[in-house]
């Protein structure tokens, strides 16, 4: 009989702002590490589509117009982690956003004897985050992305791909609204960076460079934290 123990699933989160960039450097660590990405808002629709006893009660909120209880949706990611496609782990995108969703997140793995591997921050700087955000559209023909300063069409007003001259801008991406965004970041969500600092799990990346460079950064955080 093998008396090693079956190691536990790995469990990262990642914290920063609007427009930092976690899910796509949780979709690099997904396809690296095999680990499963979840979101609150894909969780969510997920539980609601599957009729799940949780997801019934998060419809209910949500048809009534309230916002869902940290405790429907921790019950959601218990369920959730218990499927197959979790057994390497887990990379926790947008939840949790708050201390108390985080002690909460601590006392459901505790029930499974899981832990938290890390949590790493993707740090940036606010100024140039208003930036990156508010400059940005997109072709509304074929997608494909714009930037004023950054990548701006080689002919203004039509899309390099695709030759359409319909660009669009989502009407959050503006400076004040990015501004605001970045505040209320700063108000409910930034604590847990001390949180898991107290914690001894606390990772930093510098999130401001090129997304391969940031990708090799996380992956080596990532691989340390796991093994």
């Amino acid at each position: 009989m093998n008396s090693e123990a079956t190691p536990s699933p790995a469990v990262l989160i990642l914290l920063g702002p609007p427009g930092a960039g976690k899910g796509t450097q949780a979709r690099m660590l997904e396809q690296r590490f095999g680990l499963v990405q979840l979101s609150t808002g894909d969780l969510l629709r997920a539980a609601v589509a599957a009729g799940s006893e949780a997801g019934k009660a998060a419809k209910a909120v949500m048809e009534a117009g309230g916002l869902v209880s940290d405790q429907i949706v921790i019950n959601i990611l218990r369920d959730r982690l218990t499927e197959p496609d979790c057994a390497k782990g887990v990379i926790l995108d947008g939840f949790p956003r708050t201390t108390v969703q985080a002690q909460a997140l601590d006392h459901l793995l505790g029930e499974s004897r899981q832990k938290i591997n890390a949590a790493i921050s993707l740090e940036v700087d606010d100024a140039a985050m208003v930036a990156r955000i508010s400059g940005r559209y997109t072709c509304g023909k074929c997608g494909e992305g714009y930037h004023d300063s950054f990548k701006a069409p080689a002919q203004d007003g039509i899309c390099d791909k695709c030759g359409a001259a319909d660009m669009k801008r989502r009407a959050d991406d503006n400076a004040e609204t990015v501004g605001s965004r970045l505040e209320a970041y700063h108000a409910q969500t930034a604590p847990l960076i001390d949180y898991y600092r107290d914690k001894g799990v606390l990772k930093s990346v510098d999130a401001m460079g090129e997304i391969t460079t940031i990708a090799s950064a996380m992956a080596k955080l990532a691989d340390q934290a796991m093994s």
